[in-house]
């Protein structure tokens, strides 16, 4: 078998997820820094727990503000570092400005009421009777709560994803609250005209981000674009191809790896936004799809008629060759996540060797055109059925298969059990973690 001789890939001095994920974490530093200098100038209370409850209510603005950013779905971010892990660091700063609030009210109340000699239940209504601002950061914190308590993971798993989101936006409600709350009677904020100009300006900053990133840039991109269906092609009975044409395809930003959410512009289905990898490399022509039934949404794929508009939003996600550490690669694929992994192969440079992990051969949804790409690029493909147990992606199946695994970048798409299970066998084989490249397509389809 030949191997194709291509010059090895640029290894970056800085790799972009690096600069990307140390850029967000140093523009949060210098934040929390300038709303602490801020709040030293405005003075202190002579009460202790209502200073700590004015800067805990302060860090709380700014990390609701950080929150907005992590989800404005920012290409510059995203092609980074992936909406996957923006996602998950949204989580954790969720459940850290969930705590923090509740500090700032807990905090407040307690030390108007040890000032005022009410109990706390009869000082916090007096708060919302009497300061303008009070009431509406109460709706505001309580709105925050039940949108905690819904995205937890005992409740998350039993909404449907459309009840979740749409409980979700209330967040745009609590930010509002919370800003009008914190411009009524926020101490910093009227501190100096300069303190003032500060919070104006990130939260003008953050639901820009925001209206940028999810309104203005997915509808500028379709209204350019005009993407509808071309064709629907059957893969077996589970399993379906949508090909999507549209104008000037060879100016959207989208690269192998990466997926949009979807939305086919029927009756029945416009309001369904479904998260589907592209299954073949971008050429300028046509955006290609491979989706497996799961649901009635998934399966209704299939009846689509050509000509069916379609509006997509991204392209997102950092599973792509921007990451790349070595001139060679090796890519696992689970079921259905074969789809950006034989997308990728189209588009690497350099040997490349395929695993394609399946329960049995029929499940093998495009392994004709992975066999003919990878004798057309000189790369070697190993399909592994059976069984989950024996685990057949183990520390030592997988170095008899690629025994230099560790002098190669490995991409990874699966179910998340199997991809936990092969990011274990990564580690034990000394896979260092820079050349190791997922995402948790359970967000992506």
């Amino acid at each position: 078998m030949t191997t194709v001789q291509s010059p090895p890939a640029p290894t970056a001095a800085l790799r972009p997820k690096v600069v990307a994920r140390t850029g967000l974490y140093a523009v949060l530093a210098a934040n929390v820094a300038v709303v602490t200098v801020f709040f030293v100038q405005a003075g202190f209370a002579s009460n202790a727990l209502i200073v700590l409850g004015r800067l805990a209510g302060l860090y709380g603005a700014l990390l609701m503000a950080f929150q907005l950013l992590l989800v404005a779905r920012l290409p510059w971010l995203d092609r980074r570092i992936g909406m996957d892990r923006l996602t998950l660091w949204h989580r954790w700063a969720g459940f850290s400005l969930l705590w923090t609030l509740l500090a700032h009210a807990v905090f407040i109340t307690f030390g108007y009421a040890d000032s005022s000699g009410l109990d706390p239940v009869n000082q916090l209504i007096d708060l919302t009777e009497t300061v303008e601002g009070v009431l509406r950061a109460v709706v505001a914190l309580a709105l925050i709560i039940v949108i905690g308590l819904v995205s937890a993971r005992f409740a998350r798993r039993r909404l449907a994803y459309e009840t979740w989101h749409f409980i979700h936006l209330y967040t745009y409600i609590a930010v509002v609250l919370a800003f009008s709350h914190q411009v009524a009677v926020g101490t910093t904020f009227v501190a100096s005209p300069t303190a003032t100009a500060y919070w104006w300006t990130l939260w003008a900053v953050a639901l820009g981000s925001v209206a940028l990133g999810r309104v203005l840039l997915p509808l500028w991109r379709n209204y350019r674009h005009q993407l509808r269906v071309s064709a629907v092609v059957p893969e077996n009975d589970n399993v379906v191809s949508v090909y999507v044409t549209g104008r000037d395809l060879d100016r959207l930003p989208a690269r192998a790896g990466q997926f949009f959410l979807w939305r086919f512009l029927t009756r029945g289905r416009w309001w369904q936004a479904n998260p589907f990898s592209l299954s073949a490399a971008p050429d300028g022509r046509t955006l290609r799809l491979t989706a497996k039934a799961a649901g009635d949404g998934t399966a209704a794929l299939r009846h689509l008629k050509v000509g069916t508009r379609v509006f997509a939003e991204g392209p997102y996600g950092a599973f792509t060759t921007m990451h790349r550490t070595r001139p060679d690669a090796l890519l696992i694929a689970g079921g259905v996540g074969v789809t950006p992994i034989r997308a990728l192969l189209e588009e690497l440079h350099g040997h490349a060797v395929v695993i394609y992990r399946v329960s049995s051969d029929r499940d093998a949804v495009l392994y004709d055109e992975l066999r003919d790409l990878a004798r057309a690029k000189g790369a070697e493909l190993y399909l592994v059925t059976g069984p989950v147990a024996p685990d057949k992606l183990a520390p030592g199946e997988l170095a008899r298969l690629v025994p230099d695994v560790a002098d190669r970048d490995v991409y990874v798409c699966g179910p998340p059990g199997m991809t936990a299970t092969v990011l274990r066998s990564l580690r034990e084989l000394g896979v260092p973690k820079p050349q190791i490249h997922f995402e948790r397509f359970s967000l992506a389809g």
